[in-house]
């Protein structure tokens, strides 16, 4: 066992009860499934139930949850030895680890110290290494297994969230879940990351469509030929004026061509009135035949069929007529904004519980971890055409508190007309998505930064100009005219519960839980440039708003919300049109005549030390 100082235990469980808040959950109550791993021959399903801080054992012949092993933490990610004998368990906090289950024995015997927020284990073919995805350090891990000491981390883009491993186990392919860089450029998306795990470094990034946000699983086909990403394609260079054939989001498949490593396309998910909102977990049969995706903002399942995919997918890069009346054709580029596509290449499997996340694939049968309602849904797919579904408790009936509710209210896309989008789909984890977009609320052709809505009930006004007097009405105002619906009572009421119960998460620039000794000296800087003065402590906003010169265009001379700088380290890009991808750009670059801070007259080094303490908050 791994020995923690105990400032260092003082530290994980602080983080730990953060991000149980972050995520909605600070009782442990409800289970929370969050992913799924089969065991090779599919006798028992694997359950990581998040706000649990258990691994459900699932038996697929019984149908039923036979043990249950306790996790010092909330499970964020699964991986199986090839012996089956061992589990490894990535325990989701700032101080992460991931834990090694003796699965006879059903406890921990082993803690294996990684980054923050760890997900996605991955073990190389071989055994030999195992692959972590740290996700606020922006990192990877790689871990010899005969040794259990971590070799390097391999520096990925943002916030790497899921991972795949292919079949000769010479690249690891890292879903990274958000865009990287300024945002008011004409093309921000995330990037899948290519590790070459023998040089053990970056291979390539590869971009995905513009627009492309919140990537939330890949997998790689039983064939070893392609990778599948699903993701949010936003639309976020549109003005908010309608929803209709998927005017502000779309809801994707990215299909990577493994040997080359390059995108081959992107497929839309939904119907041309019906969005499949929030993507999540994705899985292939293994027979090759189904691509599986769970959607957890439309609580369903779609069934693609893998190879006549491919085949439209092929004529499409040569181009091909749609219909001889018309005489239309259809290349590859418009793939990703055709809604009907897939018309006659998939299946949409409503399910009976809330929030599919993880998938699994066994034989015939689907399995999807339904967070919020803590259950299992089983589709059998024997035939295709009348699909089975059933909907497994895990555990005993709990009446859902309002701040659950408002969680799932939160991330429901039924809430909103033709369920193209929820709350999350601009917002993940009620974050920010890191683009800009054309809300109404200030007039048009004025995009702006989505705003994280941590602390947003507690530092009014709401909105980059301010333009909400408080975060209650833009949470209506949000339902009414992002959502198109009609905002009810008693779920917008649950929804400022779930935002009022965010606490921050402690940020990655911490040691042990506390400033650095560079953040210690940028505290001085933050007093002595008057940063304070509008940033006082602990919201770090004095909910003014002030012209700071950073104003262009229609902007110009505009007066902007204070913001809060709490876990701001988030949040990139700043600024409110994004154009900063860096704390430094906004210290040093973007402060004319001192309006932002007196910082102009600061070195190279004094920079640093105050961006690593704002960085730390």
């Amino acid at each position: 066992m791994n020995c923690y100082t105990a400032k260092t235990i003082a530290y994980i469980v602080v983080g730990l009860i953060s991000l149980a808040n972050t995520y909605g959950a600070n009782d442990n109550k409800y289970l929370s499934p969050l992913k799924i791993l089969a065991s090779k021959e599919g006798k028992n399903l694997y359950i990581a139930e998040y706000t649990a801080n258990q691994v459900a054992v699932f038996d697929t012949e019984k149908n039923k949850v036979t043990d249950t092993i306790r996790i010092p933490g909330p499970p964020s990610g699964l991986a199986l030895s090839d012996d089956r004998n061992k589990l490894y368990v990535t325990v989701a906090s700032p101080a992460g680890k991931v834990c090694i289950v003796n699965i006879k024995e059903k406890k921990v015997t082993e803690n294996l110290p990684v980054g923050h927020t760890p997900t996605a284990p991955v073990i190389s073919p071989d055994g030999r290494f195992l692959y972590v995805s740290n996700r606020f350090d922006n990192n990877v891990s790689i871990i010899d297994l005969n040794t259990k000491k971590e070799l390097t981390r391999i520096p990925v883009k943002r916030e790497p969230i899921a991972s795949a491993i292919t079949t000769d186990g010479k690249f690891l392919f890292v879903a990274n879940s958000l865009p990287y860089g300024s945002a008011n450029t004409n093309y921000i998306s995330a990037v899948v990351s290519v590790i070459d795990t023998k040089a053990q470094k970056v291979a390539k990034n590869i971009k995905l469509p513009n627009g492309s946000t919140e990537l939330h699983d890949i997998c790689i086909s039983p064939d070893g030929k392609y990778a599948y990403v699903t993701h949010i394609l936003a639309r976020y260079q549109m003005p908010t004026t309608q929803l209709e054939r998927g005017w502000m989001n779309t809801n994707a498949l990215s299909i990577i061509n493994v040997q080359n490593k390059e995108l081959l396309n992107t497929v839309l998910l939904d119907d041309i009135d019906l969005g499949a909102a929030n993507p999540w977990g994705v899985t292939c049969t293994r027979d090759n035949k189904y691509i599986c995706v769970a959607h957890a903002g439309s609580h369903e399942i779609t069934l693609i069929d893998r190879q006549k995919m491919h085949k439209k997918l092929e004529n499409a890069a040569n181009g091909y007529e749609i219909s001889k009346s018309l005489k239309d054709k259809l290349y590859a580029d418009d793939v990703k904004n055709d809604l009907a596509f897939l018309a006659d290449l998939k299946q949409r499997v409503k399910l009976y519980g809330k929030g599919p996340r993880g998938i699994a694939a066994v034989g015939n049968k689907i399995y999807a971890a339904e967070y919020f309602s803590d259950s299992l849904a089983v589709v059998d797919i024997a035939n295709k055409n009348q699909p089975k579904v059933v909907s497994i408790k895990l555990g005993p009936e709990q009446k859902l508190s309002t701040i659950r509710k408002g969680q799932l209210a939160f991330h429901d896309a039924s809430l909103c007309f033709q369920q193209w989008q929820s709350c999350s789909s601009c917002h993940p984890d009620a974050r920010s998505d890191g683009l800009n977009w054309d809300l109404l609320n200030d007039g048009l052709g004025n995009p702006k930064s989505s705003k994280s809505l941590l602390l947003s009930h507690k530092t009014p006004p709401v909105m980059v100009t301010g333009v909400r007097d408080k975060a209650q009405t833009a949470v209506r105002s949000g339902i009414k005219y992002i959502q198109f619906a009609q905002p009810a009572p008693d779920k917008a009421n649950a929804i400022d519960q779930y935002l009022e119960s965010l606490k921050p998460v402690p940020s990655p620039y911490l040691v042990n839980g506390k400033l650095s000794d560079d953040a210690k000296k940028g505290k001085i800087l933050f007093e002595k440039a008057n940063c304070a003065s509008c940033h006082p402590a602990p919201l770090y906003t004095d909910m003014q708003k002030y012209d700071v010169g950073t104003g262009k265009g229609l902007e110009k001379n505009q007066k902007f919300d204070t913001p809060t700088l709490v876990e701001i380290w988030r949040t990139a890009p700043y600024l409110y049109d994004g154009r900063a991808n860096t704390i430094k750009q906004v210290l040093k670059e973007y402060n004319e005549k001192d309006k932002h801070g007196k910082t102009n007259d600061l070195n190279e080094k004094q920079i640093r030390q105050l961006a690593e303490f704002v960085l730390s908050l």
